[in-house]
């Protein structure tokens, strides 16, 4: 399966009141396992980002003067995220400026009849209820370092949210483990085959046995001792 993790930054919270686009971060992942494809594109919306939005994204209306307008990038963007299963952190929010966007084009279909939409937000909720769900806290939960994002960048979030989407449905289905002069010799875009946790995620913890389980573990080979000889366990190598 084609999977696209993807996430939007806008100059507002609502297509209707004419905010728009202004940042895409895609990542593809294919079998559960991240390519090195991506799509990421600034986009100049003609129109001034909101002070309330600038604050989560830094992304400013002087940035974004010389970018280029969303019918530009448009088939582009189409292209990269046809048929594929689309990841996105509360969906409603992205697929509606999508979809606006799209038709104030015209000629491009309704971004879900031609992809799969899956809502990581409303599988958290699911899976953890009656708790936060946002990403940072997604990540905290999970042990993923982002301590590099100070802002929201869409590309980032992105990236971010597939280690969230992977750990929280599962991890992935295979490691597909290669020797060195393999992986070395693996061509650019090919399928990414070892993923490595963080250095500084939280150290597993080590439950250990008490005084009355290792009693009833050495009771046991006793009675092992007895009816065999002796137990595997005490032969020292």
């Amino acid at each position: 399966m084609r999977q696209v993790v993807l996430d939007t930054e806008t100059t507002g919270i609502d297509p209707k009141q004419g905010h728009r686009i202004i940042e895409i971060g895609c990542v593809e992942m294919i079998g559960r396992k991240l390519t090195k494809r991506h799509f990421h594109v600034y986009i100049n919306p003609d129109r001034e980002v909101e002070e309330e939005a600038f604050r989560v994204h830094g992304i400013s209306n002087e940035f974004l003067a010389d970018k280029p307008r969303f019918h530009e990038i448009a088939q582009e963007f189409f292209d990269f995220i046809k048929g594929a299963e689309l990841i996105i952190h509360n969906a409603p929010f992205d697929i509606g400026f999508m979809d606006h966007e799209f038709a104030r084009i015209g000629g491009f279909p309704k971004t879900a009849e031609v992809c799969g939409v899956f809502d990581s937000l409303v599988y958290a909720r699911k899976k953890h209820p009656g708790q936060k769900n946002n990403l940072d806290i997604l990540c905290k939960r999970y042990g993923i370092d982002n301590s590099h994002r100070e802002l929201h960048g869409a590309l980032l979030d992105s990236e971010i949210l597939a280690d969230v989407y992977l750990l929280m449905t599962g991890g992935q289905t295979s490691l597909g483990l290669a020797s060195s002069s393999e992986s070395e010799s693996k061509e650019e875009g090919d399928v990414e085959k070892i993923r490595r946790l963080a250095a500084s995620r939280p150290a597993l913890k080590v439950i250990r046995a008490s005084e009355e389980e290792l009693k009833v573990h050495e009771e046991r080979l006793d009675l092992i001792d007895k009816k065999s000889g002796q137990s595997l366990w005490r032969i020292k190598h």
